[in-house]
């Protein structure tokens, strides 16, 4: 891929006295992952955080997606998500049998269009969607050897989201959906004061800065063996459950699907 942002990104790290190194291995397979690791162990002595990052956008609804546009998205946010993690957990692991003191952080990156479901982004969707789940099972298999993984719900101004808006975004949407309301959450996650919190999702803007609370068992019945019996069931059920929830977080906000 083009490495000049992350050489542009460099350059800023050194101008204000900071060590850096550019990669641009294809981090959505196993050989690039593998050296991305490699390269902050050989450079830095040590790896004490990932923030995985990685990520584009084929937006199209379900119906006229190509095969080739899930699998694009799925592969660079899903498993370009796991493949670094998984060798930065092998690595943390040597290290912790080796009874060497491991602090580790993983930080993903998940959006609320995964979290709440939007229109238009059933790839990026389920992308997102996926890692959340992944947060909350690595968090629990990787706890045993000292290391903490939580993701991020941006919303941002970003090379990859900039051209989305019909119209050029007003200088009131520029300040709330600036980068600057996320690196906060990301340097904390990243730092020592967050060891005791893990498997979480926090939402982060410039207009909210709040946890995404994952799935939960609604209103239950005991178990049904007839088909027969489930409508009158369901719909008591659904008569006390609540709606998912919208693009905006709030529960019972999901927009209702929109029939002919």
């Amino acid at each position: 891929g083009d490495a000049s942002p992350a050489n542009q990104v460099v350059a800023e790290i050194e101008a204000m006295g900071g060590k850096a190194i550019a990669n641009g291995d294809d981090i959505s397979t196993f050989d690039g992952a593998e050296r991305l690791i490699k390269m902050a162990v050989d450079t830095f002595g040590d790896l004490h955080a990932v923030v995985n990052n990685a990520g584009i956008l084929r937006d199209r609804m379900m119906a006229n997606m190509s095969e080739a546009e899930w699998d694009a998205v799925i592969k660079v946010h899903l498993k370009g998500t796991f493949a670094p993690s998984h060798f930065a957990a092998a690595y943390w692991r040597d290290q912790s049998k080796a009874n060497k003191p491991v602090d580790g952080r993983i930080i993903n990156t998940t959006s609320v269009s995964g979290l709440y479901g939007n229109v238009g982004q059933s790839n990026y969707g389920a992308a997102k969607a996926g890692i959340a789940a992944f947060t909350v099972i690595t968090a629990l298999e990787l706890g045993r050897y000292g290391v903490t993984v939580n993701a991020v719900a941006p919303v941002a101004l970003t090379r990859m989201t900039e051209n989305l808006q019909p119209t050029p975004p007003t200088d009131e949407e520029r300040e709330a959906q600036s980068p600057r309301w996320i690196a906060p959450i990301v340097t904390w996650l990243a730092s020592a004061e967050s060891k005791g919190v893990t498997g979480r999702v926090f939402e982060a803007s410039g207009r909210t800065f709040a946890i995404a609370e994952g799935w939960v068992r609604g209103p239950s019945h005991s178990p049904v063996d007839d088909p027969t019996r489930l409508g009158p069931i369901v719909e008591e059920l659904l008569g006390t459950a609540r709606l998912n929830s919208g693009m905006d977080g709030k529960p019972g906000s999901w927009p209702q699907p929109q029939k002919k």
